[in-house]
């Protein structure tokens, strides 16, 4: 039986500032609804990496291909009309507009209807049924008239993730949304990402290697820009160096 190609393949990508290399030739493929968590300690590279796959900047080597498409030269609103969305380490929401308008304007963004200049996104009841149901799916039905400056934190999170699905996305980049959560906050947010659309490919950076090895399938482990190790959870937790760096286990040598 044939597998079904990648929705994502990073082929040597590299991104060069002066003489740092914070990405040094990473390669890698995420295969669609695969959940695949990104590992490795500060500045080993894992936030670049994802802003060369969102287009947020540019690659100095490598190709990027997006669902057979390579999307190396495009900008970020291209990428995103392709099917990828993300997240990021820090929430973007419009703080002074309500949780609802937050949501209604992430539903416009990638569809027809934000050519209709003079036609209120109210009015287009597609639309508000898309909000409303994401509104649902994550818990934020009663805080829709809440400004986004107003909720908590863990809320703001949670509407972040929220406005990375409303344009359909088959390719999700989610930048540590466990980070700054409480332990309550965390494993509710864990539960949300659970209930994903399984046919949606994830690509996760998470600092907790528990979360990480809990949720993914398969994991890639940076450091200094670099690929160490990458595969199965399976096969990567029981890499010796892996053990003894990220996870804090004196590993026996053969």
């Amino acid at each position: 039986m044939e597998h079904p190609p990648p929705c994502l393949v990073l082929d040597r990508v590299s991104a060069v500032f002066g003489a740092l290399k914070a990405v040094d030739d990473v390669s890698l493929s995420v295969g669609p609804g695969e959940r695949h968590a990104i590992i490795g300690p500060n500045g080993a590279g894992k936030t670049t990496l994802f802003n060369l796959i969102s287009g947020e900047i540019q690659t100095t080597g490598g190709t990027i291909v997006l669902f057979g498409v390579d999307v190396t030269g495009l900008p970020p609103h291209r990428r995103a009309a392709r099917g990828i969305a993300r997240t990021f380490q820090i929430t973007r929401l419009f703080p002074n507009l309500t949780v609802l308008e937050n949501l209604l304007l992430a539903c416009e963004a990638l569809d027809r209807v934000k050519f209709a200049m003079h036609k209120p996104v109210s009015s287009c009841p597609t639309l508000v049924q898309r909000a409303e149901n994401l509104l649902a799916d994550f818990g934020l039905s009663q805080l829709r008239h809440e400004l986004a400056r107003h909720l908590a934190y863990g809320d703001q999170r949670r509407l972040e993730v929220a406005l990375s699905m409303a344009g359909h996305p088959r390719l999700l980049l989610l930048d540590e949304p466990m980070a700054g959560l409480s332990a309550t906050e965390s494993q509710s947010m864990q539960a949300l990402l659970r209930k994903l659309d399984p046919a949606i490919a994830v690509l996760l950076i998470e600092h907790d290697m528990d979360i990480a090895f809990g949720f993914a399938e398969k994991i890639t482990v940076l450091q200094q820009g670099r690929v160490l190790t990458q595969g199965d959870k399976d096969q990567v937790s029981g890499n010796h160096t892996v053990q003894e760096i990220y996870l804090g286990v004196h590993a026996e040598r053969s």
